[in-house]
């Protein structure tokens, strides 16, 4: 593919999904609510905050049970670090985007009748909006991230019955905040009084606000697109990109992703994403949603928009810079051998230190783990990976710190805002 061929079309407004503004602004305070956890002490906007570009810093994150935000968030008790990288937020508005999450086990579908192929399958309510919308329902069900443990409240106890069963639980919480109810009446046509809030109304807020805040197109590629030249490094760093490097063989497209799915041989460790019949501290990636051995570790093609403000890299945040992860893809072998446990940004959590790294004394999944690798590395210079990672700095938005609603310094719930 030539360099010409590779180039997408310039990004406008009328390439994202609706949001409207009255939806968009419950959905800024309920992002930032925790209320909607299952022990109200962390929000969506903890591991997604605006002060780290819609990320957490970190390589791991620490969930239901830390306190802090970014690298500063220690650990107060938790049982399991988030076993994967907080993905970005960036332009998920975008009316390409069909698939998300890092193992895209959200899709849009017609296979259980409610517009998606989903972790709640039939279960999964029908009127939502947008597959952004779907996604904001999953955090709230999740164990280690906003749900809880068992025993400890309503929501992680009835999430662990069905998935489902807790959100009728996080929508009466919502619903009787009577600044909320009063929101929701005068911003939803399907609302009439507090009881018509469902949980589809409120990941449709949740949707318009990540819909709305995180678009971001006015980058110095943007720029470049319509006749602005780039700065030296960064076009040579274009040229590299879409042309001997291949980077654009996956980052393609007006988000620099084919939203597919590769294996790229990044050092593992962390966790994992254990199975129910599967407990080694592994994560399988994409095969862990469709069950074909085709798709171990396999994981979704990042959007690359913003990526320079979106670090540690890799589905488990495995390079702390846009070079380490470019030498990586560049010498995959050589990469792994010489990447050691501190180049993770994982807070110390020492009940947990002797799970963080124990996979990688498995040399079986080790192999594994080598012998998966989808990529044709093309062998770069260091000067070329400075000149690829000037290039990626070349797409970061002008206003990329400048958001429609930011953060709120209050929420109707009265509980703190990290």
């Amino acid at each position: 593919m030539g360099v010409s061929a590779a180039v997408a079309d310039p990004i406008t407004m009328d390439d994202f999904v609706d949001a409207d503004p009255a939806q968009a602004r419950i959905g800024q305070l309920l992002f930032y609510d925790k209320i909607l956890s299952g022990n109200r002490n962390i929000s969506c906007g903890t591991c997604h905050h605006h002060d780290l570009a819609g990320g957490d810093g970190l390589s791991l994150g620490i969930g239901e049970g830390g306190r802090g935000v970014g690298p500063e968030r220690i650990a107060v008790d938790i049982r399991k670090r988030i076993p994967r990288n907080a993905p970005s937020l960036w332009n998920i508005g975008h009316n390409s985007v069909d698939v998300l999450f890092h193992d895209g086990r959200l899709e849009v579908s017609d296979q259980f009748g409610n517009g998606f192929d989903s972790p709640a399958e039939e279960w999964l309510p029908s009127g939502l909006d947008n597959i952004v919308a779907a996604q904001a329902l999953f955090p709230l069900t999740a164990q280690f991230e906003m749900a809880g443990n068992p025993g400890e409240n309503d929501i992680a106890g009835a999430t662990h019955d069905r998935i489902d069963a807790a959100w009728p639980i996080v929508s009466a919480r919502v619903r009787a905040i009577p600044d909320y109810a009063n929101l929701f009446i005068q911003a939803f046509d399907t609302v009439d009084e507090p009881l018509d809030i469902t949980i589809v109304e409120i990941g449709n807020a949740l949707g318009a606000f990540i819909n709305s805040e995180w678009r971001s197109f006015d980058s110095p590629y943007d720029a470049w697109l319509i006749g602005t030249p780039l700065p030296a490094a960064a076009e040579r760093g274009r040229a590299l990109f879409f042309g001997e490097a291949r980077c654009a063989s996956c980052h393609s497209g007006p988000l620099f992703t084919d939203q597919g799915f590769h294996a790229i041989g990044l050092p593992g460790f962390g966790p994992g994403r254990t199975r129910t019949f599967d407990k080694l501290p592994r994560d399988v990636g994409r095969m862990g949603e469709t069950d074909l051995l085709s798709d171990a570790y396999r994981f979704r093609t990042p959007s690359l928009r913003n990526v320079a403000l979106t670090a540690p890299y890799g589905h488990n945040g495995a390079y702390p810079t846009l070079g380490a992860i470019i030498a990586h893809h560049s010498d995959p072998a050589a990469a792994r051998a010489g990447w050691i446990p501190d180049m993770a940004q994982l807070p110390e959590v020492p009940w947990l230190a002797s799970v963080d790294f124990a996979i990688r004394q498995d040399s079986r999944e080790m192999a594994r783990q080598d012998a998966a690798l989808d990529i044709n590395p093309v062998a770069l210079s260091v000067s070329e990976i400075s000149d690829i990672t000037a290039f990626l700095h070349a797409l970061t938005g002008q206003t990329a710190d400048v958001r429609p609603l930011g953060r709120p310094t209050t929420v109707p719930s009265g509980l703190p805002v990290d």
